[in-house]
């Protein structure tokens, strides 16, 4: 499930199965990215908050054009 949490800036990404999280972040990614793009302002975290939930969001805290990663403490 790819929900948006703020439209266009972050997105909810929760899974049920491994093996579609590769799909679904992608996904997430590519959609905050289009966004991105069109400020040209930020790049885009990914914040690991448990193994089936991540945060996939535009970030002034990454460079434009950097996707980053990180665990949630």
């Amino acid at each position: 499930m790819i929900r948006t949490v703020d439209d266009g800036l972050s997105y909810l990404v929760k899974v049920n199965d491994a093996s579609v999280l590769d799909d679904y972040l992608n996904s997430a990614v590519d959609l905050a990215r289009q966004y991105a793009s069109r400020t040209g302002l930020c790049g885009i975290l990914v914040t690991r908050h448990g193994h089936d939930t991540y945060t996939v969001a535009v970030s002034e805290a990454v460079p434009f054009g950097e996707t980053r990663e990180r665990q949630d403490p």
